[in-house]
């Protein structure tokens, strides 16, 4: 009652405030054509100290309006291509200050610079997340969506795909703000989705109550790039490289008064090496397994997209948009197991495992989008999305042995049928309530509906014998059902966020062919903090805390598992529970002359921890992992990002993360999982812009050695250079880029018990990328030209 009653006053005090508040409107077109100009940036700017004090950007109809309180302005009006004008007279008439029409005259010298623009990488901080705006980096050459994420504050990205922020598993990824299948972290999704599609990365490790609550890490959301400027807009490109890896692709806009059409279509063979070994040592007899193999993962993959954005007025527009993608894969391996006598270092047996490995996968995504703003404010809005997408795979498998020294183990074949499908709906509803006040509200449902079908055969007695132990129907569906409020004061110094969340989840999961089932149901709360104070114009500050859940995935889940390599093996537990986070963190902002620093201090604490745990069974020599729930973790860690001018021709950026951490967790009576320990790791890049057009990036990773609860993870360093050249007036641009140039990332790691010790690495190489990218088109479609691949 006494927040409801607080919120009152506040409301009827600002109403009085606004009663003086000078509103300041006008319409802006172009000078030749005088029809309205969209998106033109409208900027007040306050005479005593000339700083800026509210801006906005032109509706469809080129119509304006803003409000402040301050009466001594000016008003600057600024749109890529056109001359810039200030009005340093603004003339006022019973608290309202009418512009009436602006024409603007286009800047021939601007528009041939405009390709310069959006080509370096940034990152900036807001009240609950940071944001990374993705520039044409160099190393990023024909990178898909998972390289891209390596060079963004506080993430990183294992060879396997396996997505950690802050270090911790468990990150929530959405595209658009919205969970998708094309967002799993399973199957090589993300790679579908490729740099010069991405306009930023949100980086939200203490999401606000406004989104879902999932990700025990935070939440990593993917923006995609639209292209809505008027007129034909797009882009041609190619890439080539080494290893295998070519493509091209077409983007195109068409931008009307009404519609607003856009489509890209992309098609492309790549491949990727890996190498690979493992170590098993049976310490009842000290009996020893050695495997090293490598292999070639061969995609050839074909992508459309279309969409269209249709004003119904200035104040509605529905945006219907789908795309389909489809890859053929082929992938071969050889791998040479070892069976050697410890004792006596004898080997007992040898072999070779050959794997041919064929599968086609197709994906599409479907949605229609409602968005309303509303007259008297614009910043007010409601949007409506549903959406859905669908991933397939069907896949088969075959795997010779052929013996070297003893006998060989059978031969054997694998099939999989998997479906997944998934279903989003989300209802979002945003009203200021004044210049500082705003609420916000909303709900979500998210269904999920999966369906795996696995085999295995074993040749014996010259035909193929199923292996009913190994053979499996997993169905898993899972529905959350999420509702939302918040609360929000920015003023000019100090803002405070408030929400709160709550969740319903429905999961089932049945394994038809021994009829398991695992029924859960529950609801939670989750509520949200966020504050932040300016102390100065070069030095603010940020806090906040949030409640996370992390909810087992399918291939946490399923029993299913890959019978690649034969002695080290991974299997789901049906059984798993979710686990919950506290989140705490507080964040400095600085502006130190040329230098950008960030610096901030995270505290998490997890219940019910989900852990990979090793079991070693002595008879056969394989080790096999699965997740459990076991225990709590404690982590507390310091976070630095950079970013420095040295001249007016090099720039520095990068990151430092440092955390220590406290396991404490008894999984059974002969497992105490109890430990402490700390990791870090760290990016920079320097950029330089050379003589005659080039620019030259070199960017370094390192991430150090740490503990977990049976073993090691080693450290791992690499490196990328990219270089770039501009031609024809920067209409054509050509990348060079190599990622990890010295061919130095490789991933290792241990695993250890009473009875068993066991080691694993991979690596894939070096990778090169030549493209060539030309852009054409008005205003900023030029930043958008390069490689369309999916």
């Amino acid at each position: 009652m006494k927040l409801n009653l607080l919120v009152v006053f506040l409301f009827i005090g600002q109403l009085c405030i606004a009663q003086n508040t000078l509103t300041v409107r006008g319409k802006i077109v172009d000078a030749n054509s005088k029809k309205p100009l969209e998106f033109v940036s409208v900027i007040i700017n306050s005479n005593k100290t000339n700083q800026p004090i509210t801006g906005v950007t032109t509706g469809i109809d080129g119509t304006f309006e803003l409000k402040t309180k301050e009466k001594d302005i000016n008003v600057e009006v600024s749109f890529i291509g056109f001359k810039t004008i200030k009005i340093n007279t603004v003339k006022k008439e019973n608290d309202v200050a009418n512009l009436n029409t602006i024409e603007l005259e286009e800047d021939a010298q601007q528009l041939d610079e405009v390709v310069v623009r959006a080509e370096k990488s940034s990152t900036e901080f807001k009240l609950d997340k940071r944001v990374f705006n993705v520039g044409k980096d160099l190393s990023s050459t024909g990178a898909s969506a998972m390289e891209v994420l390596n060079n963004v504050p506080s993430v990183n990205v294992s060879i396997e795909g396996a997505i950690t922020l802050r270090g911790g598993q468990g990150a929530q990824i959405l595209i658009n703000g919205k969970p998708s299948v094309i967002a799993s972290q399973e199957g090589n999704a993300l790679g579908t989705i490729v740099a010069d599609q991405i306009e930023k990365i949100e980086v939200i490790t203490n999401p606000s109550a406004k989104y879902e609550a999932e990700g025990t890490a935070g939440i990593i959301n993917i923006v995609l790039k639209k292209n809505d400027k008027k007129g034909w807009n797009g882009s041609i490109s190619l890439n080539t490289g080494i290893p295998n890896n070519h493509s091209i692709g077409v983007s195109l806009n068409k931008r009307t008064e009404k519609f607003n059409i856009f489509s890209q279509v992309g098609v492309g063979k790549r491949t990727f090496p890996n190498e690979s070994k493992s170590y098993n040592i049976n310490r009842t007899n000290n009996n020893e397994i050695l495997s090293k193999g490598e292999g070639d993962k061969n995609e050839q993959f074909y992508n459309i997209t279309l969409g269209t954005d249709y004003y119904i007025n200035q104040y509605n527009v529905i945006t219907l948009s789908g795309n389909f993608a489809y890859e053929i894969e082929d992938e071969d391996s050889k791998t040479q197991f070892d069976q050697i006598d410890g004792n006596n270092a004898t080997l007992n047996s040898s072999y070779n495992r050959f794997e041919i490995t064929e599968a086609t996968n197709p994906k599409y995504q479907y949605e229609l989008q409602y968005k309303k703003d509303f007259k008297n404010n614009k910043e007010q809005s409601l949007l409506f999305s549903a959406l859905g997408s669908f991933f397939g795979k069907d896949q088969s498998s075959e795997f010779k042995n052929e013996a070297i020294v003893g006998i060989a183990d059978p031969n054997q074949k694998t099939r999989t049928d998997f479906k997944e499908a998934q279903y989003t709906f989300k209802l979002d509803y945003t009203h200021p309530i004044s210049e500082t006040y705003t609420i916000e509200t909303g709900a979500q449902y998210v269904l999920n509906d999966v369906t795996n079908d696995y085999a295995v055969d074993n040749f014996q007695g010259g035909t193929w014998v199923n292996d009913a132990s190994l053979t499996n129907i997993f169905d898993y569906k899972q529905n959350v059902l999420g509702i939302y409020a918040t609360a929000a004061y920015e003023g000019e110094e100090w803002g405070v966020k408030l929400g709160g969340r709550l969740e319903n989840t429905d999961l089932n999961t049945v394994l038809q062919t021994t009829s398991q089932e695992n029924a859960q149901n529950y609801t939670n709360f989750f509520p949200s903090v966020h504050t932040s104070y300016k102390v100065s114009n070069n030095f603010s500050i940020q806090a906040g805390y949030s409640k996370r859940i992390y909810r087992p995935r399918l291939w946490d889940l399923n029993p299913f598992f890959n019978i690649r390599n034969q002695f080290n093996i991974f299997t789901g537990n049906p059984n798993l529970q979710p686990e919950f986070t506290d989140s705490y963190e507080l964040t400095s902002i600085h502006k130190i002359g040329k230098l950008n620093l960030n610096l901030g201090v995270y505290y998490r604490n997890t219940t019910d921890v989900i852990e990979d745990v090793s079991s070693f069974d002595t008879s056969t020599g394989v080790t096999t992992r699965m997740p459990q729930n076991f225990g709590t973790s404690k982590i507390t860690g310091f976070e630095a990002n950079y970013k420095v001018n040295l001249t007016k021709w090099a720039s520095w950026n990068g990151d430092f993360n440092y955390n220590l951490f406290n396991r404490k967790g008894q999984f059974d009576a002969n497992n105490n999982f109890d430990f402490e320990g700390s990791r870090w790791d760290t990016k920079s890049t320097i950029k330089f812009k050379l003589p005659e057009s080039f620019d030259l990036e070199v960017s370094g990773n390192y991430r150090s050695k740490y503990k977990t609860a049976q073993g090691t993870v080693s450290k791992n360093a690499f490196a990328n250079l990219g270089l770039r050249k501009k031609i024809i007036k920067g209409k054509v641009i050509l990348n060079l880029g190599i990622r990890d140039l010295f061919a130095s990332r490789i991933f290792e790691s241990t695993q250890e018990g009473t009875n068993f010790f066991s080691s694993s690495s991979r690596q894939r190489g070096r990778f090169v990328t030549f493209g060539i990218s030309y852009g054409f088109g008005k205003g900023e479609a030029m930043e958008y030209s390069a490689r369309k691949r999916f």
